[in-house]
């Protein structure tokens, strides 16, 4: 008699957590707490193009995979370039994109991005567990995964997650 209630209650405590989450429709990501997996870009356009040495090298800094052709990456860029004329390091990886497509895209709203490179076949996004762009991810001075943002880097993003991360960064 008393399970019925109990089981009706369980429920309820459950989809009162779920509706709770910050973004529930946001996937964990296992790399949080762990070193970035490896860089694997070809050359894209004149960029420098960067390695797994620039992820380690004691500075702090966001890796943003993007695509001429991802909407969302065209509503985040402006808050990317404004993050970059704060001195903040972003590291480009553009996704499955034509390279003359990226190239027209970054003429045209700005290129915030410090070093990069292409990632024609996925590999690279796959290690990393990206499942859409855009996606964000803060790296710590030592290589490691701190934040990842799935979506555009709104200003709500960098006001609730990550300017907190970046500050404990910061203090440490």
């Amino acid at each position: 008699m008393l399970l019925p209630p109990i089981l009706f209650g369980g429920l309820a405590l459950l989809f009162l957590l779920g509706m709770n989450r910050d973004n529930p429709d946001e996937l964990p990501s296992a790399l949080v707490g762990r070193q970035a997996p490896a860089v694997q870009v070809s050359q894209f356009s004149d960029m420098q193009m960067v390695t797994d040495a620039d992820l380690r090298s004691g500075e702090m800094k966001l890796v943003n995979f993007w695509a001429s052709w991802c909407g969302p990456c065209r509503v985040e860029h402006p808050n990317l370039m404004a993050l970059q004329a704060e001195g903040i390091e972003i590291i480009g990886v553009n996704y499955k994109d034509p390279a003359t497509n990226a190239v027209r895209f970054l003429a045209e709203l700005g290129d915030p991005y410090a070093k990069g490179g292409a990632d024609t076949t996925g590999r690279m996004a796959l290690n990393w567990g990206v499942y859409g762009v855009p996606e964000t991810y803060l790296i710590d001075g030592d290589g490691n995964v701190v934040e990842r943002i799935a979506g555009p880097v709104t200003q709500r993003e960098i006001e609730e997650r990550l300017r907190p991360a970046m500050d404990s960064l910061q203090k440490q």
